[in-house]
């Protein structure tokens, strides 16, 4: 299989995936409609505005914050606190041996941005509750 056919197979996968996506999109739409018309409901009520949702700002803040600190913690720890694990061999300049380090400081990093705005979260409702 040459190129130019993994190409047009490739094409037609896409086309026909984009398709029933689509349709599927829409005939579970659909059905949402109906059934909520059967229930006595106004499907149109239900899709006017999304409710907003309290700290979502915050919580996606503190995800991409503790991401890119994970990020930036992992390029120091490469270049220079692991320096010599990456260039063990002179003729090979970059081996790929400290790739784990950065996806594992990212996950990291946005796990502990998402434990500080849940905590954060947590002690707002706390205050409201005491207030009340």
């Amino acid at each position: 299989m040459g190129p130019d056919q993994l190409l047009f197979f490739w094409l037609i996968i896409l086309s026909i995936s984009l398709f029933a996506m689509i349709f599927g999109l829409r005939y579970l739409n659909n059905k949402e409609s109906m059934a909520m018309i059967e229930k006595g409901m106004d499907p149109k009520i239900q899709r006017e505005r999304p409710r907003p949702a309290p700290f979502r700002n915050l919580k996606w803040g503190l995800l991409m914050v503790g991401a890119g600190l994970g990020l930036f913690l992992a390029y120091l720890l490469d270049n220079f606190a692991l320096y010599s694990v990456r260039h063990q061999n002179p003729n090979d300049f970059d081996s790929g041996a400290n790739v784990p380090i950065y996806f594992a400081l990212i996950a990291i990093g946005g796990g502990l941005g998402l434990i500080i705005s849940y905590r954060i979260e947590k002690k707002e409702v706390l205050d409201k509750q005491k207030t009340v």
